[in-house]
C-alpha cells in the first residue's frame, strides 16, 4: 500500500473539512460536524458512508462485531473530534479502528479550536504499526512512539501553519 495512491481523496476530505470549518466555526458538537462533512463531501461528488459497518478482523478472521467510525471515503476512516485539543487517547482510538479493520488511511479531525486542526495516518499491515504522515502523503515514522523531538513539533506547526493559511 502506498499512501500516496490515496493522496487526492485526502486533499478533498480535508478541503471539504474546511468549508465546513469555515461555515460552521469552532466548538458545535461532534455529530452536527459529522454530518455536516457528510453533505459537503456530497456537494463535492465524494461518495462517503456516515456510520458504516466496517467489519473488524483477529488474526485475519473476520469477527461478529463491526466498528462503525464517524465517516469513511474510500477505505478511509475519518474519526472527527470536536475538542480543544487532540491528545493521545484520541489517536490511540483512530489506530485501533485502522488496525482492525485493516484500513489503509486515517485521518484525525479537530473542529474544536479556532483553527481547523487535522492528521494523517498509514497502517501498515505488515508491521501492524500506524504512521504520521505529511501533507504530501509521505511517511514520517511510526505514530504509536510519543514523540518529543524538536523535528516533530517544527511539522505539526508547519502543518497546522498550511490549514491556517488554505481554510
Amino acid at each position: 500500500m502506498n499512501p500516496k495512491d490515496y493522496s487526492d481523496i485526502v486533499y478533498n476530505v480535508i478541503g471539504a473539512a474546511m468549508k465546513v470549518h469555515s461555515e460552521l466555526n469552532w466548538g458545535l458538537l461532534e455529530p452536527l460536524y459529522t454530518e455536516a462533512l457528510h453533505m459537503e463531501l456530497e456537494e463535492c461528488g465524494i461518495p462517503n458512508e456516515m456510520e458504516a459497518h466496517l467489519p473488524c478482523y483477529y488474526k485475519d478472521k473476520q469477527m461478529k462485531k463491526s466498528y462503525q467510525p464517524d465517516l469513511s471515503v474510500e477505505g478511509i476512516i475519518i474519526e472527527l473530534k470536536s475538542t480543544s485539543d487532540l491528545i493521545p487517547a484520541h489517536r490511540a482510538q483512530l489506530f485501533n479502528y485502522m488496525r482492525l479493520t485493516k484500513s489503509p488511511i486515517g485521518l484525525l479531525i479537530n473542529f474544536g479550536r479556532k483553527s481547523l486542526q487535522g492528521e494523517r495516518y498509514a497502517y501498515l499491515e505488515e508491521t501492524n504499526e500506524c504512521v504520521l504522515l505529511d501533507r504530501n502523503m509521505n511517511m514520517l515514522y511510526p505514530a504509536d512512539s510519543e514523540p518529543d523531538t524538536d523535528d516533530y513539533w517544527r511539522f505539526m506547526e508547519e502543518e497546522q501553519s498550511y490549514i491556517n493559511n488554505h481554510s
